[in-house]
């Protein structure tokens, strides 16, 4: 697998790859990533055709969905570990 270019945005890191004919493009934030795997299609075999695909509404919509996976995150915590009470630390004088 070689890396076919980047995409510039500026929230996110996205790379697009290629392995033999098949091209997969990964966006990524600080905490989450996502791929879409497009596989041997000749329509995205250039980096011109990966930032022709890679519109504002697809951009969008992987942000939309990097929010609910840090939302799940969040939840899985709580109630994997929920809130107890802080035990207050001696006072030293």
């Amino acid at each position: 697998m070689r890396i076919l270019g980047t995409l510039s945005h500026p929230l996110l890191k996205i790379t697009v790859f290629k392995m033999d004919n098949r091209i997969s493009v990964k966006f990524e934030n600080a905490g989450y990533e996502q791929t879409f795997k497009l596989g041997a299609d000749e329509r995205y075999q250039t980096l011109e055709a990966i930032q022709q695909w890679a519109d504002e509404t697809l951009i969008n919509e992987v942000l939309a969905r990097m929010n609910d996976m840090h939302r799940s995150r969040i939840e899985a915590e709580q109630r994997a570990f929920p809130n107890t009470e802080q035990t207050e630390f001696e006072e030293i004088i």
